[in-house]
């Protein structure tokens, strides 16, 4: 998997803040190379996600644990449901229980959090957008959940895209200047999106040939005419005050993406326990 080394390195952190120089009462309670069982099961509902990463903690605790799941990646699940059973050493499991949870626990509260905004646009061909928004450290495993919700994932960082935001346009002196100068300095497959607020930017940016326009804390209806401005001569993307409750009217107004941090920066984990 492409990004497994940045997993093994979140994960060897983790451990080493919750282990530290070993989990004291595990090691006076339970007798080595003792093996057992644990179920993982979800008491809420919601969308699962980061399996494979909670098996990566255990296997590098000990590498004979196994996992078995009848839940794949995306797949909603119910509270009671057995979400993975895992076996291996006693030991292991015990002091690998909090750090594997705390990653599905939060994978999953991400991928439900985007499910809810993924069905609320429904059938429309609108794309839902991920942030920048996440957890220091933890964008890559972020950014799995909002594909496992049905999500679309924005650039992954300030490199694989070239964002002009307001402060870019205003160190430019422009649109226009910013644009060319930002041409000028990065390779020709790298898109460049311009962020606007109003539609005379929005004329600008469409002028400067940007790839992408961001259509910034607009009206339903400013959007409705930056749309139609535009044309289909750049990509649209919806940001701003973007709610469940709104999101479908936004996405009604024709635009390509909308984009949310929510779904990253503010969510509910997914309540899970480990049962033996």
């Amino acid at each position: 998997m492409e990004y497994r080394a940045q997993w093994d390195a979140l994960i060897a952190l983790a451990l080493q803040e919750d282990v530290g120089s070993g989990d004291v009462a595990t090691r006076a309670l339970i007798r080595p190379e003792s093996m057992i069982t644990a179920r993982w099961v979800a008491k809420a509902e919601g969308v699962l996600s980061g399996l494979e990463v909670a098996l990566r903690v255990f296997q590098t605790l000990d590498s004979r644990i196994t996992m078995e799941s009848a839940f794949g990646a995306g797949v909603r699940v119910k509270a009671g449901d057995t979400v993975a059973t895992f076996y291996g050493d006693y030991q292991a499991l015990l002091t690998g229980e909090r750090t594997a949870l705390n990653f599905v626990q939060r994978m999953s509260g991400i991928a439900t959090a985007t499910r809810a905004f993924v069905d609320a646009i429904g059938d429309l061909p609108t794309r839902l957008l991920d942030t920048r928004k996440t957890l220091p450290g933890h964008r890559v495993l972020d950014k799995q959940a909002v594909r496992d919700g049905g999500g679309t994932n924005h650039r992954m960082g300030l490199y694989d895209l070239a964002m002009i935001k307001d402060n870019h346009i205003v160190a430019a002196g422009g649109i226009a200047a910013a644009v060319k100068a930002v041409r000028a300095a990065i390779p020709a497959y790298l898109r460049v999106e311009v962020e606007t607020s109003s539609l005379a930017e929005v004329a600008e940016a469409l002028e400067a040939r940007a790839d992408i326009i961001m259509l910034d804390n607009m009206s339903l209806e400013m959007m409705r005419e930056a749309v139609t401005l535009i044309g289909h001569r750049a990509l649209t993307e919806a940001s701003g005050n973007v709610t469940v409750e709104r999101v479908r009217a936004i996405a009604e107004t024709g635009v390509d993406f909308i984009s949310t941090g929510a779904i990253t920066h503010s969510v509910k984990a997914l309540d899970i326990s480990m049962k033996f």
